[in-house]
């Protein structure tokens, strides 16, 4: 009611409990209690679990509680909006925002599968670094070029050795061989100031502008150091260059897998109140995939999981008695419907007790066999 506290009850209560209440489906949120029956009701008791806490000091609750969403505050669907834009789910606050709300042009649904709101990127301000080399849209709007290799910033200062050795007699072997004996060139002399391979500052250098992101994602993820203490992901794309905005980012399905769980940025998660970033069976995604496998389960025949766990001798006995229980339980229901009596407990006990009996006397009989 107006001026009340906001409340969120579970989908059985929904239908048990609230049948005259109004209601706003706010799809999933994390780590949510039911407050059906709670201090939050008045006169209210849960029918399917009248014993509860009084408050659920876990839940939390924002502006969809009162059937408002996104920034603009409106409800959904708006009566009064005439422009047709889809809703997309922030995974941080769970708040349901219009696509032209977040500061950026959403990517088509099909290129991204989470998203972070504006407000929850100035929160968890260290997104960014990885955003730049994660994130759908920045592949294309923020990506920074890696600076051409220079002796100051050369591949051995990020901590990249490179050495290719040969040796004296082999350099000449080769040369003999395609024909070309000379001295040093310019090149080689430049790769000697550099003591590496006369390929590698200028070849290197030009690979370096044709192919940044290539580059920048290789050297993200693999450091060749002499330390084998473990190193954190995110000082390393700290330390380079990257660019905030103040728009939502998008991120691909895998994007949860490479944030780094080092000591340090377990416990920034956790001040931050952020850990589920981690866990990738916590998106929806994974969410909805079990509701998937759930109801296929639920609608398997039990009966031929179990002819599929037999040989075939024993499937084609089972579907024998099957069939012989089906008959008889069918022609002796039918004289109750007949009559118009009531079917008791102790007539399907007799019925089972005649069939066992039969099925004995059957069974005891001599049996005979093709050769």
């Amino acid at each position: 009611p107006p001026g009340a506290e906001p409340a969120g009850i579970c989908l059985a209560c929904s239908y048990e409990c609230h049948g005259t209440h109004r209601l706003f489906e706010l799809y999933t949120k994390r780590n949510f209690r039911c407050d059906c029956g709670n201090s939050k009701f008045k006169n209210l008791q849960c029918k399917l679990l009248p014993e509860k806490g009084r408050v659920n000091s876990g839940n939390k609750y924002n502006d969809n509680f009162y059937g408002l969403y996104c920034i603009c505050k409106r409800p959904y669907p708006d009566p009064e909006d005439e422009i047709p834009d889809e809703m997309i789910q922030c995974i941080v606050c769970e708040d349901w925002f219009h696509g032209r709300h977040l500061g950026a042009v959403p990517p088509e649904s099909g290129d991204f599968h989470e998203m972070v709101c504006q407000a929850c990127m100035k929160r968890c301000h260290f997104l960014w670094a990885y955003a730049s080399q994660l994130a759908v849209f920045l592949l294309v709007d923020m990506y920074l070029p890696v600076p051409p290799l220079t002796k100051a910033n050369s591949l051995e200062d990020e901590g990249i050795v490179l050495k290719v050795e040969e040796g004296e007699e082999q350099k000449k072997e080769i040369k003999k061989e395609s024909g070309v004996e000379h001295h040093d060139t310019k090149e080689e002399k430049q790769s000697e100031q550099f003591n590496e391979p006369s390929t590698s500052s200028g070849y290197c250098s030009q690979f370096l502008q044709k192919f940044p992101m290539e580059i920048a994602e290789t050297t993200s993820e693999f450091s060749f150091t002499k330390s084998e203490e473990p190193v954190c992901k995110l000082k390393e794309l700290q330390s380079k260059p990257f660019v905030k905005k103040d728009t939502a980012t998008f991120w691909p399905s895998n994007w949860r897998s490479k944030l780094c769980t080092c000591e340090d940025c377990l416990k920034m998660y956790s001040e931050l109140e952020v850990q589920f970033l981690t866990d990738e069976c916590d998106t929806v995604l994974a969410y909805e995939n079990k509701g998937t496998s759930d109801q296929e389960t639920e609608r398997r025949d039990p009966l031929m999981d179990t002819l599929n766990s037999m040989n075939r001798v024993q499937q084609v006995e089972l579907i024998c008695e099957y069939n012989d229980l089906k008959t008889e339980l069918t022609d002796y229901l039918r004289r109750f419907a007949d009559e118009g009596t009531v079917v008791k407990r102790e007539d399907i006990q007799h019925f089972f007790e005649e069939f066992q009996s039969r099925k004995r006397r059957r069974t005891n009989r001599m049996q005979y066999y093709c050769s």
